[in-house]
C-alpha cells in the first residue's frame, strides 16, 4: 500500500515538472507566465519561445504523461488502473507544485497518458488531431476535437466491443 501511495505521489511530481517554464527561464531568460496565454505548456512555449523550445517542451510534456501511466508496469503495481497515475501527471501539469500551482492545459501530457494506456486509441486520436490541424491550422480547435473524439470513442468503442462479443457467440 505504501508503495502505491509513493508511486501516486511520484506520478504527480513527474507531471509537475514545468519543462516550458524552466526552458524559458534558463535558456531564454523569459517567464512564460508573463507572455502569451500565461500558461507554461507546449502551445504557449511555441508562441513565445519558438519552434525549438516548443518541440522540446512537447516531447517532455508528452512523455511525462506516458511515463507516469507506465509507472505501475515498471514497478509491478497491481490493483489500480494506470490511468489513475496518468491522471495525477495531468493534475501535476495543470497545477504544478514546482511552479506555484500555475501550469498548462495538459494537452500534450494527456496525449502521452493515452499513448501509455492504449497505443491503438492514441493512433486513432492522433489521426483526428493532425487531420483537423491540417485543415484548420488551429491547435486549440484540433485539441478540443480530439478530446471530444476521445470521449465519444470510449463510449462507442465500449458498446461496439460488447456487440462484437455478443455476435461472436452466435457464429459457428
Amino acid at each position: 500500500m505504501i508503495k502505491i501511495v509513493f508511486t501516486l505521489i511520484l506520478a504527480y511530481l513527474i507531471g509537475s515538472i514545468p519543462a516550458g517554464l524552466w526552458i524559458g527561464q534558463i535558456f531564454y531568460k523569459k517567464n512564460l507566465r508573463e507572455y502569451g496565454s500565461g500558461n507554461t505548456g507546449t502551445t504557449n512555449t511555441f508562441r513565445v519561445l519558438g519552434k525549438k523550445a516548443g518541440i522540446i517542451t512537447f516531447i517532455f510534456d508528452f512523455f511525462k504523461g506516458t511515463f507516469a501511466t507506465l509507472l505501475p508496469l515498471f514497478l509491478h503495481i497491481n490493483g489500480i488502473s494506470p490511468l489513475v497515475f496518468g491522471l495525477l501527471a495531468v493534475l501535476g501539469h495543470t497545477f504544478p507544485i514546482f511552479a506555484e500551482f500555475k501550469g498548462g492545459k495538459a494537452v500534450a501530457t494527456s496525449a502521452g497518458v493515452i499513448l501509455g494506456f492504449s497505443p491503438t486509441f492514441f493512433t486513432y486520436l492522433a489521426i483526428i488531431f493532425f487531420s483537423c490541424l491540417y485543415l484548420t491550422s488551429m491547435i486549440s480547435f484540433s485539441s478540443v476535437t480530439a478530446a471530444t473524439s476521445a470521449i465519444l470513442g470510449v463510449v462507442f468503442f465500449h458498446y461496439l466491443a460488447f456487440y462484437c462479443r455478443v455476435t461472436m457467440c452466435f457464429l459457428p
